[in-house]
């Protein structure tokens, strides 16, 4: 039943991109990259396997936030995918649009440490 259910995931992630992709001009490009790259990673539903904030989905999808890869790697892993992610070719994710949503996992900072945290030092 898993493999079934990522197949169902992947299914409908790649349905949900291609009815996206011809409204992709209408992201607005302002406040900036950043916030346009989280529109932009919600809409492709990158979020499915690496979490909201790129936290990460255990087996399916690896962290990609904060400090995300060297921008080389992600674009090219984006583009030839290992394993089992979608391939985001240039007809449907351009240039512009992968450095913003890189952009926008640049910008994830990074979540207080536990021992950092008052209610945890109890």
């Amino acid at each position: 039943m898993r493999k079934l259910t990522g197949i169902t995931l992947l299914a409908a992630g790649l349905l949900a991109f291609a009815a996206g992709a011809a409204d992709s001009e209408a992201l607005t490009s302002s406040p900036g990259a950043t916030e346009r790259g989280k529109q932009l990673y919600m809409k492709h539903i990158c979020y499915s396997c690496h979490g909201t904030v790129g936290q990460g989905g255990g087996k399916a999808g690896p962290k990609l936030a904060p400090q995300p890869f060297p921008y080389d790697a992600f674009e090219n892993q984006m583009r030839d995918p290992r394993n089992v992610m979608p391939r985001y070719p240039e007809k449907f994710v351009s240039s512009q649009d992968l450095a913003d949503i890189y952009a926008y996992l640049a910008s994830i900072p990074a979540g207080t440490k536990a021992g950092d945290i008052p209610l945890l030092k109890k």
